[in-house]
């Protein structure tokens, strides 16, 4: 019988604290964890992915999907220095993550060895909560323990380092003494209300307010209806952030989606003269589209009391869950009879979506990417699961994807770093194998990881109930956010040795791989696309030739100043003539008169 080691005591450990699946990448740092997980006999799944980067991703991506905590695991050296991408997308946008890191053994520790890296300090700010290097056996659980409590209750990726002479020492029996801690694998929230001061206040301002605006952010993803329930009663419109665009019913008269830099006209006009705005678990940086300072009274409910005046200056903070919070606040807020300002962000919301609908119809050569997304309004199934890359394909889904209430849509918010959304798909799939799949990707972002990831897709996808897994290729040979930021924050021409992409056959690469590919020129063939794809009894990759030139105008009216920048970028160009006839196309529809 093999003799029990420090690596079965982690696994053994990971099991107690409900992990039953481990992202990573093999190497020789963690290869008594590798034996330890192999003898689980599959109670702990590995996840080999293609690159650590993508490991880290597929983390964070199964804490986004199951709300539980996502584990990765890499080897010393380069594959540590891989996973620093993944982890900061987990602190940023505040996702629960245990790194478990191998290290050289102890006793070459200080030798410069092959390999060898300091990683307490490559992990000191990403980890900042908790990051530790185990010295002996009876550490480890102790630190694992505290890793995992720390994770989820600062919602914050954690590392636990251990060197590989320590996973393969024998595994010891603890005893409570000096100089050994013993700890048990256990957790529980605390429980956050806001002080009765803290909810008459608010409700003081709130019930005074004539025009009220909800900002309302992840933070609201358990308080759907308590956030609706105010907003009826205040007579109140609700924006979302992009991260929390997926938590409120965007098909209501008082949603005006996204707000930001790829929100919509109808969240800038309610944020640009609302007179109180009450932000619910939001933290979005955007902050240059939120009222200007002065002009509206402000509350703020987040359940990390740090983060209340993070981005504007708030009067009354309520610290406490979202739920709980806008239930003891409702209670105190007077119902108001309907009033012009709720007539008013009817009206706007009315306008947008048909604004929307034209922009969606501009004709575009080949494809108009956001004619993409809206075709699959009423087509995206009620079951399904969403993730999205970070690239011009994000403008698109935060202003024309309406998504059915339930399906969770997450991407790498805070952070933005591109190559997410095969990684973050994966988790989801192997969390829920029973759901279809649907992924939104420019080609940037798939060259730079999601091409690799789909050799993971061929590989595992016959194990799933629901073998749907859509990928949509927005595919414009270009790195098209980042030329239109050009034009617009530097007045500066397109660069193209640094913008313009090689073209790959994203369709044809999946049909080598075993999987469906459907190639769109013709945007006519867009709807037929998704049907067959989620239709189809395997992976499909769409690939659809989208248009670069279609603009990625801010909404108005700080829109008017970014699109004068990006023509003085496009008359620098030798032909930027189409890009500028698109430009004064959408800058039209954003003037025209109302009605």
């Amino acid at each position: 019988m093999t003799e029990r080691t420090v690596a079965d005591v982690i696994v053994e450990r990971l099991t107690t604290w409900g992990v039953d699946r481990v992202f990573g990448y093999s190497g020789d740092g963690i290869n008594g964890f590798m034996g330890a997980l192999r003898r689980t006999e599959g109670r702990v799944e590995f996840v080999q992915a293609r690159h650590e980067e993508s490991a880290a991703f597929m983390a964070v991506g199964h804490a986004k999907y199951t709300g539980g905590v996502g584990v990765v695991t890499s080897t010393q050296g380069p594959g540590a220095v891989h996973l620093l991408n993944g982890l900061y997308d987990a602190k940023l946008d505040g996702v629960p993550v245990v790194a478990v890191v191998g290290q050289q053994s102890r006793t070459v520790l200080g030798s410069a060895y092959m390999q060898e890296i300091d990683l307490m300090a490559l992990f000191k700010d990403v980890a900042s909560q908790f990051v530790q290097q185990v010295s002996t056996a009876e550490q480890v659980p102790m630190v694992l323990d505290r890793a995992f409590r720390t994770a989820k209750a600062t919602s914050s990726p954690c590392v636990v380092i251990i060197p590989h002479d320590v996973q393969s020492a024998p595994a010891p029996e603890l005893e409570q003494q000096h100089g050994i801690v013993v700890t048990a694998p256990s957790w529980s929230a605390a429980a956050k209300t806001p002080r009765e001061e803290d909810l008459a206040a608010a409700a003081a301002l709130l019930n005074s307010a004539e025009r009220v605006a909800l900002l309302v952010g992840q933070g609201a993803r358990h308080a759907r209806e308590e956030v609706v329930a105010i907003a009826e009663k205040l007579g109140a419109g609700i924006a979302t952030s992009l991260l929390g665009k997926p938590y409120v019913d965007e098909t209501l008269p008082i949603a005006v989606g996204t707000m930001g830099h790829l929100g919509t006209t109808a969240s800038a006009h309610l944020l640009g003269t609302c007179d109180a705005l009450l932000i619910v678990g939001s933290n979005d940086p955007w902050t240059e589209f939120y009222p200007p300072p002065g002009a509206a009274r402000t509350v703020q409910i987040d359940i990390d009391e740090k983060k209340i005046g993070n981005r504007y200056p708030v009067e009354v903070g309520l610290a406490g869950d979202a739920a709980s919070a806008l239930d003891a606040l409702n209670q105190r807020l007077e119902h108001r009879p309907r009033t012009p300002w709720r007539s008013e962000v009817e009206e706007e919301v009315s306008r947008w979506r048909i604004l929307a609908a034209d922009r969606a119809a501009v004709p575009a050569s080949p494809v108009n990417p956001e004619r993409v997304v809206r075709e699959l309004n009423g087509r995206l199934p009620e079951d399904a699961l969403v993730s999205v890359d970070v690239g011009s394909c994000v403008y698109w889904y935060a202003r024309q994807l309406t998504l059915p209430q339930g399906v969770p849509a997450h991407l790498s918010g805070t952070l933005a770093s591109m190559g997410c959304s095969i990684p973050y798909g994966i988790a989801a799939k192997l969390a829920h194998p029973d759901r279809p799949l649907l992924a939104l990707a420019g080609d940037g972002a798939m060259q730079m990881l999601g091409v690799a990831e789909l050799v993971t897709v061929a590989h595992r996808w016959r194990q799933w109930q629901d073998p749907r897994f859509v990928v949509c290729v927005f595919n414009n040979r270009e790195l098209t956010e980042v030329t239109w930021e050009q034009r617009e924050s530097e007045a500066e021409p397109r660069f193209a040795a640094s913008q313009e992409l090689p073209d790959f056959p994203f369709a044809g690469y999946a049909d080598l791989l075993g999987l469906k590919g459907i190639r769109v020129e013709d945007p006519e063939r867009l709807a037929d696309a998704w049907d067959q794809a989620f239709a189809a009894d395997c992976p499909v990759v769409i690939e659809v030739l989208t248009d670069p030139e279609v603009p990625l105008l801010p909404p108005f009216p700080a829109g008017r100043e970014k699109a004068e920048s990006m023509r003085k970028g496009l008359a620098a160009e030798d032909d930027g003539g189409r890009a500028s006839a698109l430009l004064d196309t959408y800058v039209s529809h954003e003037e025209r008169p109302q009605g």
